[in-house]
């Protein structure tokens, strides 16, 4: 026993002298590491250099000045076509600049350049925003069947400008309604997911029931979509028939549908806030021009 445990020591004796033999190259593998370590990192260190040499040059390339546009939103304003036709357009070689075809993307127009597109010269229209206060038995469709007057009459002369209504109203509808050439705000508000509240007054043929009220303001579900309601209550001092309603959309059909929904005859509806503008001083019928801090607010919802 004492033989064989001498044996296992001696044994291990040489196994412990081959590890120690073997202790500097994991030294060696260490300093062989050393510079490779250092490598990437002068190679991300170039890189970097690199990068923040080439970011100044684009804009070196095309620095904004005073009256610069973007091409796209050029021909966007002068009411030709949405900036998204306006890139098609751009691409298929279609519109020129001076005279020159032009097909890069975001190439910016100075003040005095002719834009030529797709062979007319175009000349793009001042901005122009105005609101109505819509009376009854107008329309905003351009049915030539449909007998009822349009909104365009009660407008016609405010401006030169091509302005169209935002969103659509039916003869049966008053309240506010705003027209505008600025076709990024029309899309905008045209879009199902609205950001911007609109506040309607509802008159029912009957009184509505505190059940039903409370119901709509949980949320309603039409044709399979919920719809979200800010707030709905009693007009004080007014009838139970009398309905505020506060949701994002600008589609009348739909506070149509709310009421019709839970089976009561919607009488009348009557925008009276859209967006944060108010029917303040401006009586049935009439109209007139946003202020430029309402424009401000309109473009930053």
């Amino acid at each position: 026993m004492n033989n064989s445990g001498g044996n296992k020591r001696g044994g291990s004796r040489p196994n412990s002298s081959r590890p120690s033999s073997n202790k500097p190259k994991p030294a060696m593998a260490k300093r062989a590491q050393g510079p490779k370590k250092a490598k990437p990192t002068t190679k991300v260190e170039e890189k970097t250099v690199d990068k923040v040499a080439k970011k100044p040059n684009p804009t070196a390339k095309r620095p904004k000045n005073d009256g610069e546009i973007r091409l796209n939103k050029y021909i966007s304003n002068s009411g030709a076509c949405s900036r998204r036709d306006a890139d098609i357009y751009i691409q298929s070689g279609n519109v020129k600049v001076n005279g020159v075809p032009v097909t890069e993307m975001g190439y910016m127009v100075k003040p005095g350049d002719v834009v030529n597109f797709d062979g007319m010269t175009l000349i793009p229209e001042r901005k122009e925003y105005l609101l109505l206060n819509k009376p009854k038995n107008f329309t905003t469709s351009f049915d030539e069947n449909d007998m009822n007057r349009n909104v365009a009459e009660l407008v016609r002369g405010a401006t030169n400008a091509k302005i169209q209504a935002v969103g659509r109203m039916d003869k049966n509808t008053t309240g506010l309604l705003l027209f505008t050439n600025d076709t990024d705000m029309i899309r905008k508000f045209s879009l199902p997911n609205q950001k911007s509240s609109k506040i309607y007054q509802v008159s029912l043929d009957k009184n509505l029931k505190f059940e039903d009220l409370e119901k709509i303001a949980s949320g309603v579900t039409l044709d399979g979509h919920r719809l979200f309601v800010e707030e709905i209550s009693y007009i004080e001092n007014e009838p139970k028939t009398e309905i505020g309603l506060k949701l994002r959309t600008s589609n009348v059909k739909v506070v149509r549908a709310i009421f019709e929904n839970f089976k009561y005859d919607v009488i009348k509806i009557d925008r009276v806030a859209f967006a944060g503008l108010t029917k303040k001083n401006l009586p049935r019928g009439n109209w007139r021009f946003l202020t430029e801090q309402e424009i401000i607010n309109l473009k930053n919802i």
